[in-house]
Parts: C-alpha cells; sequence; structure tokens
C-alpha cells in the first residue's frame, strides 16, 4: 500500500466537493462511505478495517482529478470498486511474523508442578473422573459427560457433585503446594 501520498486539505476539499456540492451533505456522505468502507473490510475479515478504509479513500482522493470531469453518477460504487483492489492488496501481504511467545512465567510452572503433584495424590477413580469430567468441549463435553454419569450408575448431578467436591480438593492442595513453594 502506497506509503508516500498523504492527503491535504486541498485534497479533502475537491473530495468533498465531488461527494456534494453542499459541504454538510458531502461530509455526511463522506462519513456513510468511510462506515461502509469499514463494514466491508470487517465482514471479510480484515484486522485493520479502519486503516484499510482510510487507504481506500486517500487512493480515490489521489486519483479524483484524473476521472472527476468524466464521472457521472453516485461516487459510492467507485469507493467500492477501489477497496476491492485494496482488499486483494491485503489479501496478498505476507501477515506479520507472530510475537514471540512470553518468557515461560515461573509461578505459573510451579503451579502447574503442584497441580501434576496433588494429580498423582488423588485416589485412582478419583483422578480418572475429574479427568473424564473435563474432557472435550462444546456439545462433546455435554455428551461425555451424559455417557460418563450413564457408566457410572448415577444422575449427572451427582456427577457434578462429585467432581466439584474432587476440583475443590485438587484446589485446596495446589494453593497449600505454592504456599509451601513461596516459602
Amino acid at each position: 500500500m502506497s506509503k508516500q501520498w498523504v492527503l491535504t486539505q486541498e485534497d479533502f476539499d475537491r473530495l468533498l466537493a465531488w461527494l456534494d456540492a453542499d459541504r454538510e451533505q458531502a461530509g455526511r456522505k463522506y462519513e456513510e462511505i468511510r462506515r461502509r468502507l469499514i463494514k466491508i473490510f470487517a465482514c471479510r475479515g480484515c484486522g485493520e478495517a479502519d486503516l484499510l478504509a482510510d487507504e481506500t479513500i486517500n487512493r480515490v482522493a489521489r486519483r479524483l482529478p484524473d476521472f472527476v470531469a468524466d464521472y457521472t453518477g453516485d461516487p459510492a460504487p467507485y469507493f467500492c470498486g477501489v477497496a476491492q483492489k485494496v482488499h486483494l492488496e491485503y489479501l496478498r501481504r505476507k501477515p506479520a511474523p507472530p510475537p514471540p511467545p512470553p518468557p515461560p512465567d515461573e509461578e505459573a510452572e510451579r503451579a502447574y508442578a503442584c497441580l501434576e503433584t496433588c494429580m498423582g495424590e488423588l485416589e485412582p477413580e478419583h483422578r480418572r473422573l475429574v479427568l473424564q469430567y473435563y474432557m472435550e468441549d462444546k456439545q462433546a463435553k455435554i455428551n461425555h459427560r451424559k455417557e460418563l454419569a450413564d457408566a457410572l450408575g448415577i444422575a449427572i448431578n451427582a456427577l457434578r457433585i462429585r467432581a466439584f467436591r474432587i476440583r475443590a480438593a485438587l484446589q485446596r492442595c495446589v494453593e497449600d503446594c505454592m504456599g509451601r513453594a513461596a516459602a
């Protein structure tokens, strides 16, 4: 995308005059076009929708002297056409490299080690139950918990209570372990 050209007040005034002879109406049209462009880019999954909308407007303003004499009709479709080109350029750009992972948090590592220790101290059937209880996501989690309750021969609410009690005991164990590690 072009970084050298900057929208001047003269260029902006020319753009507003093209949108409408009445300055107030031109301002409203400008805002509506900009809002529409942002919506277009956002719906296409662009993370920089407002910047791409501004780039589109800048390109139209830069080229305005070249075509304004020959252009008839509503200006909004012209902006949409330019937005299409800007979007294609956006897609071709290489994505920025992902940020480096944060340095390991010592406290989080200690908490994880404490959790592993506390999980090892649980009775095998409690460990199995809590691991299975927190498996899956969304609908699969709901279905899995129903199956688990059926396999244990208990109601789903009784399963929730058991899992809650085991989790509460684990939490106390981890907190105690963290307290000992901090001291």
